[in-house]
């Protein structure tokens, strides 16, 4: 024994001593067990199975260790990984733990996508810079050893490690792992097959690691160098594409540095190194090219970044040499070639494959309209040459090559921006060649080609330059017929005809003004798309009911912005409603006798279709052409009378119900006072056996009405104030199963729309609707927004609660305001102001609570506007004080309410609650 040791075993040695050895004691004896905790782990795997244990359970075991360490290290367990070392001794089922392990450490303490605590963060950088001075040399020096001894003879191990290496890279020291013997070894797993992906993506991260940008630039430059006279740079030699999926990843990666480097370097004024950074980025141009255009897309995504971020460099610079002109010509005709389908795209069946390429289309896009802000003149004309050339000879071109041509021209549209989409005027070259590629468009007869791809891209390139017809009118004809033929309308394909639908939509509402000679030939042509199917008929109907209520809604909007007077304008909207109300009426008593429940719902569904186009039509009127001027309102109104009696129907209620609820949405904008001597009945129907939802969308329609019409709705609303109110508050005091999160959650919405209904009554000055319902009424509803302010921790229903009141107080909390309503203020509204945001569910880190503490503030400033020094004294002297606040607080807040600024008061308000909380 030493002689310390001697002298804790003394009786009479100091006690502090013998705590210190205690405590000593423990640590080696837990650092012991935790070494035999690691030796017993490694030897279990290797004694009951001579076969390496499965996957997920190496990993369990290094998430345990991780977690381990995370708890441990910094207090009592700082040796973890020497202990670790000590015990694997290169072993390799020992290593393949210890990798296993510092990835799990890894993703503790550095994943960005593991949500952390701000005490964990801290914690985290913590170990990270204790790992740093103590521990990380070792480790790296273990990992040269690791890669050095394994690999030729495990793969496994060896690209283990290198993932190891790549992730760590990122927060240690990179002089550790960019030297001489490490990159070497690294450029040697570059040319061992079964190494060679992980390698890449090891150097990727190294190069990806932030520092100085000479220094990257000399790192990169050595890299690639190395890389070029081993032949990677050979691209058409090699034939694994997973790897050069890798390769390009990394060339990317250097790329982007290289460029990051050149943007400090110019930001800092250091000319000299710029141009060196600018000459090693064009040297890997060709490179990037090679990448870029290789037929294997994911090769070819990983390299737009560093192409992207190349092009910003020239779009920056005063002049471009010939060759870097030549650059962009090059991707210019990289990107065209690369937007082309291939023969394997599934059209009618998009999966996976296809929805990757409609992502990588999109990349392309943006370095399209990056390539427009470098050179558009360049752009505008190779898109041109090759739109030309195409369209030529359209019928003998592969359907890919007519698509990417037509799809060229579209995305002029966005490259080339300018105001409202007017292309066709300003520059006369960009507008003269954009005319004649519009102009080639719809006369070439590419519209009949005979593929889905191609159709499509004619219909939204003619809707994206709906420009174009105004200024050569002349073609609007052959472009309606496309529209409303086997082209377009009634084309074999459902999803060309779904598009198109909502296309020929916006041609008509966009061309409206040029639309008059067509009308009533268009009605004509698609007035068999606007029939009702009803279930029991077995048409398929060419369109869906979606697809159906854009031409209903085409329809309104040619016959409103017709230039016929009122009467023609009523007879032609007639003529399209009518048959909608006669086979509603039809269909509704067809349900009413209906037994079988699949049938009632087909019927229901069909009777909202109906409702649904009609309520479409009206999206077509406006301010200056409203449905009186264009002599529509009697249609309507026989609509309303229509649709009105399904709300008594017993049967399919919600649907119903809901249908003709958005038709009165409608009708409260377009036929405004006339749709009022409907709403009493209208309300009455759809408050009988009504659930939560029910409420929840009926609450919107009052609201609007109330909004709308003001005073003109004063009885209506008096009347149906309190059945509306018994309704709600039978639904909130239903009972419900504790954990059903579904009733707590529509609960909530609906508590939320009768505060919403509340509060749109007071905000439109008809707070005698709330007076007149007689004092234990007006008493109770009270009570309720007292509680949706203080008891409920939803600080959106808190918000609207104390917005009611603080209206309130406005309108009832002066002198002459109802009896009994002062003494409800202190009684019941000021303690509110204090409750709520007391509580611990009021959480002031939240954005939405904040807005509710605002409008609390309000509440409390209104009250002592209308209430004066009376409304001090009381906190003064009563209120505050029964709170236990200090009496120098106490005058603080006062001071800070009687002050003019309602900003400051809320700016205290909240720092006075921060305070108060615990």
């Amino acid at each position: 024994m030493d002689e310390q040791a001697l002298l804790g075993l003394n009786p009479n040695a100091d006690s502090d001593f013998r705590q210190r050895l205690a405590q000593q004691r423990k640590t080696v004896c837990l650092r012991l067990s935790n070494l035999h905790l690691i030796s017993w782990t490694i030897s279990l795997c290797q004694m009951l199975n001579p076969q390496p244990e499965k996957t997920f359970i190496r990993n369990k075991a290094a998430q345990v260790f991780a977690l381990l360490f995370v708890t441990e290290y910094l207090t009592r367990w700082p040796k973890f990984f020497f202990d670790i070392l000590s015990v694997v001794d290169l072993n390799p089922r020992g290593i393949d733990l210890y990798l296993r392990i510092l990835m799990a450490i890894d993703s503790e303490l550095v994943d960005r996508d593991v949500v952390h605590t701000s005490e964990e963060a801290r914690r985290n950088t913590l170990i990270k810079d204790t790992m740093r001075e103590q521990c990380i040399p070792n480790l790296v020096e273990s990992w040269y050893q690791i890669l050095q001894n394994y690999q030729y003879t495990n793969s496994e191990v060896t690209c283990q490690c290198l993932e190891v290496v790549g992730a760590y890279v990122s927060w240690i020291d990179l002089s550790l792992i960019a030297n001489d013997r490490f990159i070497n070894m690294l450029l040697g797993h570059m040319s061992i097959e079964v190494l060679r992906e992980e390698a890449c993506d090891c150097l990727f991260e190294i190069v990806n690691k932030g520092m100085d940008p000479v220094d990257k630039m000399k790192l990169v430059e050595s890299l690639c160098q190395v890389l070029q006279s081993a032949g990677f740079f050979s691209i058409d030699q090699e034939e694994d594409v997973d790897f050069l999926a890798r390769f390009s990843k990394l060339v990317n990666g250097m790329g982007q540095s290289l460029i990051v480097s050149w943007t400090k370097l110019i930001k800092n004024g250091d000319i000299k190194n710029a141009q060196e950074a600018l000459q090693a980025i064009e040297t890997k141009v060709a490179l990037m090219l090679q990448l870029l255009i290789h037929e294997d897309d994911d090769i070819s995504s990983n390299i737009i970044g560093f192409c992207y971020d190349y092009l910003h460099i020239l779009k920056q610079l005063p002049v471009l040499s010939d060759q870097q002109k030549a650059n962009v010509e090059a991707i210019m005709l990289a990107v065209m070639k690369k937007l082309t389908y291939d023969e394997e795209y599934n059209f009618e069946n998009e999966g996976e494959d296809e929805a990757m390429f409609v992502e990588y289309r999109k990349q392309l896009k943006l370095l399209l309209d990056r390539l427009a802000q470098v050179s558009p003149e360049l752009l505008l004309a190779s898109v041109r040459r090759v739109f030309s050339s195409t369209l030529q000879n359209w019928q003998t071109t592969r359907f890919m090559e007519v698509e990417v041509a037509i799809r060229l021209l579209y995305m002029l549209a966005e490259a080339l921006p300018v105001s409202h989409g007017a292309h066709f005027s300003g520059d006369v070259s960009k507008a003269s060649a954009l005319q004649d590629m519009m102009r080639t468009l719809v006369t070439s007869g590419v519209s009949s080609y005979q593929h889905t791809s191609v159709t499509l891209e004619f219909f939204e390139t003619v809707v994206r330059y709906e420009k174009f017809f105004t200024v050569e009118p002349q073609h609007i004809p052959c472009v309606l017929m496309a529209f409303l033929d086997h082209r377009g309308l009634r084309h074999s394909s459902a999803k060309v005809r779904s598009r198109t639908a909502y296309l020929f939509s916006r041609f008509v509402k966009s061309l409206n003004k040029q639309m008059n000679p067509f009308i009533e030939d268009i009605l004509n042509r698609i007035q068999d798309l606007l029939e009702l199917s009803p279930p029991e008929n077995g048409y398929q109907s060419l369109l869906s009911s979606d697809d159906q209520l854009f031409i209903y809604e085409t329809a309104g909007v040619l016959i409103v912005n017709s230039e016929y007077p009122a009467e023609r304008k009523q007879a032609l909207m007639r003529n399209l409603l009518t048959p909608l109300m006669e086979k509603f009426k039809i269909l509704l008593e067809k349900l009413m006798l209906a037994q079988d429940e699949e049938r009632q719902a087909s019927l229901a569904d069909c009777l909202n279709h109906a409702v649904g186009f009609a309520s479409r039509t009206s999206k077509a009127f406006s301010n200056k052409q409203t449905v009186k001027q264009c002599g529509c309102s009697e249609v309507y109104l026989d609509c309303l009378q229509t649709f009105l009696p399904a709300l008594s129907c017993p049967l399919q209620k919600d649907i119903l119900r809901s249908g003709v609820r958005t038709f009165l949405h409608r009708m409260i904008i377009c036929l405004e006072e006339e749709v009022l001597p409907f709403i009493p009945s209208a309300s009455e129907h759809m408050l009988k056996d009504c659930e939560g939802k029910d409420l929840q969308e009926f609450i919107p329609l009052i609201n609007q009405i109330t909004a709308k019409f003001k005073i003109q709705v004063s009885p209506f609303l008096q009347q149906m104030f309190m059945p509306l109110l018994h309704a709600i508050f039978e639904v909130l005091l239903r009972p419900a199963e504790e954990n059903d999160q579904s009733a707590a959650l529509e609960k909530q919405m609906l508590r939320r729309s009768y505060f919403a209904f509340l509060q749109t009554v007071t905000g439109s000055g008809m707070s005698e609707v709330i007076a007149n319902q007689g004092a234990e009424n007006v008493e109770r509803v009270l009570v309720t927004v007292i509680q949706g302010a203080v008891e409920y921790p939803d600080p959106i229903a808190q918000k609207t609660c104390f917005i009611i009141l603080s209206k309130l107080v406005e309108l009832w909390g002066g002198k002459d305001g109802p009896v009994g309503f002062a003494d409800f203020v202190y009684k019941h509204i000021v303690p509110a102001c204090f409750l709520a945001p007391l509580k611990q569910t009021f959480d002031l880190a939240d954005a939405q609570t904040v807005l509710a503490l605002s409008e609390c503030a309000v509440t409390l400033k209104t009250i002592h506007l209308k209430r004066g020094p009376e409304c001090v004294q009381y906190l003064q002297q009563e209120y505050l004080p029964s709170l236990q606040v200090a009496p120098e607080i106490i005058q603080e807040f006062c001071q800070a309410l009687q002050q003019p600024d309602a900003k400051v008061f809320k700016n205290y308000l909240k720092v006075f609650f921060q305070r108060a909380k615990p």
